[in-house]
């Protein structure tokens, strides 16, 4: 199962609205985000609309695509009012202390404008 995939299904299972806006592109053969930075979009009535990028467990290149590779993309969604931007990294955990059972669950870390590197 895809990282999309996995948290469409963890959001819905919340109770939350939300909908995939990464498409595929059969030409390149590749996943083509909205704005080069989210794969999906929730809509939170506490927080507003949130965006969110997708991954495994490779947490980190994520975090240098949003933070300083596209950083005018994320600048841009996080200055709009009512927008929030997240991280979900998946990765299989004990499910509980001293157990056999593993689990998928999310790392989640927002992304905030102090975060982002200005390079000019």
């Amino acid at each position: 199962m895809r990282t999309n995939q996995r948290t469409i299904q963890h959001l819905r299972k919340l109770g939350l609205r939300c909908q995939t806006v990464e498409k595929y592109n059969m030409y390149s053969r590749r996943y083509n985000d909205l704005f080069s930075i989210i794969d999906i979009i929730m809509l939170d009535h506490s927080r507003g609309v949130v965006g969110i990028q997708a991954c495994g467990t490779d947490f980190q290149p994520h975090i240098r695509k949003l933070t300083i590779d596209e950083v005018e993309n994320t600048r841009a969604w996080l200055e709009t009012p009512g927008t929030v931007l997240e991280i979900w990294g998946w990765r299989r955990l004990l499910e509980k202390k001293g157990g056999k059972r593993k689990v998928w669950k999310p790392r989640i870390q927002e992304i905030r404008l102090g975060d982002l590197k200005w390079i000019k």
